[in-house]
């Protein structure tokens, strides 16, 4: 497994429906490294700690791989990397291999996989349709995210370097199936 592209958003607000919507889901990739720090990346809005950042939740990372299934949702949408809030774009990321507690060296950083990432309305938003939020719960393309062990740089072309396995641990798609379950999806 290894970092395609890195991205990072700003704050930006947006008009949906006629409400104001704050939101740092539009991300983009950058071309220089970025630093993972303990509860968050930095340079990366987050416009909702209550469900983003902090300790369990520092860094985002996504699949490449699962962009084909929702282009094919999406065929006119055009893709960016970034497109589902990752900071990470990773080439081969897979919620069914990867553990709860599960821990990697990439770059300067030590980074344990935490929890998965529930899609919100803000999904919708990012691809101006509330029907993407529904889709990917139906998928088990949750993507990761990490907690932070040893804050440092990140770029394209870094390795995740598995150091520790927890496989006696849920895997990060069954608790993100489990989620999904307990909210009646």
């Amino acid at each position: 497994m290894k970092i395609v592209t890195t991205n990072i958003g700003e704050k930006k607000e947006v008009n949906w429906k006629g409400k104001t919507v704050t939101t740092g889901i539009f991300k983009y990739a950058v071309d220089k490294p970025i630093f993972l720090d303990i509860e968050e990346v930095k340079e990366d809005a987050i416009c909702d700690r209550e469900h983003h950042g902090g300790v369990l939740q520092a860094v985002y990372g996504y699949s490449l791989k699962h962009y084909a299934y929702f282009k094919e949702l999406y065929p006119d949408l055009n893709f960016e990397m970034g497109m589902f809030g990752e900071n990470l774009t990773l080439d081969d990321l897979d919620e069914k291999k990867i553990h709860q507690g599960d821990t990697f060296k990439v770059g300067e950083t030590i980074l344990e996989a935490t929890v998965q990432r529930n899609p919100c309305m803000k999904l919708g938003i990012r691809f101006n349709d509330m029907k993407i939020v529904k889709q990917f719960w139906n998928t088990t393309f949750c993507g990761v995210y990490f907690k932070v062990l040893k804050t440092g740089l990140v770029k394209a072309g870094d390795v995740f370097e598995q150091i520790k396995a927890c496989p006696e641990n849920p895997t990060i798609a069954n608790l993100y199936i489990a989620k999904r379950a307990a909210k009646g999806i």
